[in-house]
């Protein structure tokens, strides 16, 4: 429903909510011009503080704002009017990074620049910090956060292709307690979830990936930092030279980012090579169900998801 998105918590950045609130309570009460529509600000501190707070305004058009990277420049076109902001960047609890059993923990505060260098030792840490430096430009990585584009769920997001790989948990949080949602079953369409409109995304758990582990990224866009037309994330271990428990996943061709079985099938027990790849990204081919826009059509995304689902097996033995 939302999209969870982060400013800095620096001085400066703390001095910006305080201006945001004033300009934005202002503007409500008094009907100042700004490019975004009036609304009324929130800044709530801890996790139930910012629970409760959606709970009451979410019913009248509530948002949350993080980095505010997607939200905000929708907001300055009031292609995006919400009545009420519950900025959740004072909420202390959900920067954490930490590794938890065999899951890293990413909270609704993390930014994209924490995955810079390596958040955790071994291929998930390598993954991540591969991945990052694909998303858009560095300065939207300093600002912009992980959870922020899973809530956000646009089709060309890089962590959303991520978390369907590699079957991410993603936990929900509501006066009415917490649930956890597998990325299969999150992503439903164009920017379209399974959360409620009351629910707050505060964490993404990844699987820790075993030292076997391969994989390989590839995406395609028309300029450095533009959305991508597809991507394609392969991860597998390797067993005695062949591939154990493969996943390819697509993003950015469809409407959500999501793993392709036939494609996973034709891998499966095959040794990593050229022509398991090239059977492989034929699979994925024949089964995506390309979108088409102005840029595009259903042939040729089709066919770039055959280039890229290739290209991503192959920097997994490059």
């Amino acid at each position: 429903m939302q999209s969870v998105e982060q400013c800095p918590q620096s001085e400066a950045g703390r001095r910006q909510i305080g201006i945001a609130d004033a300009v934005g309570n202002r503007a409500a009460r008094h009907g100042s011009k700004m490019k975004p529509a009036p609304f009324e600000y929130h800044a709530p501190r801890t996790v139930d503080e910012a629970v409760a707070l959606l709970s009451e305004v979410a019913p009248h058009d509530g948002r949350i704002l993080a980095g505010g990277q997607s939200l905000v420049p929708i907001m300055a076109f009031r292609l995006a009017r919400p009545a009420h902001l519950v900025d959740i960047n004072g909420v202390e609890a959900l920067r954490r990074l930490a590794v938890e059993g065999d899951r890293l923990c990413i909270g609704a505060g993390v930014r994209h620049s924490a995955f810079h260098r390596l958040a955790v030792e071994g291929p998930l840490g390598k993954l991540l910090s591969t991945v990052v430096r694909h998303i858009a430009h560095y300065p939207i990585r300093t600002r912009g956060t992980f959870c922020g584009s899973v809530a956000h769920a646009d089709p060309a997001s890089e962590w959303c292709t991520v978390c369907a790989a590699l079957d991410a948990e993603i936990v929900a949080r509501s006066v009415r307690g917490t649930r956890i949602i597998p990325a299969r079953e999150f992503f439903t369409g164009i920017m379209t979830t399974a959360l409620a409109e009351d629910e707050l995304l505060i964490e993404v758990r990844l699987p820790l990936l075993s030292p076997q582990t391969r994989f390989g990224f590839y995406e395609f866009n028309r300029r450095a930092g533009d959305f991508a037309l597809a991507m394609a994330l392969a991860v597998y271990r390797l067993e005695n030279g062949r591939m154990a428990e493969p996943r390819l996943a697509l993003g950015g061709a469809e409407t959500y980012a999501r793993r392709m079985a036939e494609a996973e099938q034709a891998l499966a027990g095959r040794a990593p090579a050229a022509d398991s790849f090239a059977a492989a990204a034929e699979r994925a081919a024949e089964a995506v169900d390309p979108m088409e826009d102005a840029q595009t059509n259903a042939e040729y995304r089709r066919d770039l998801v055959r280039t890229v689902a290739r290209r991503a097996l192959e920097q997994s033995v490059a």
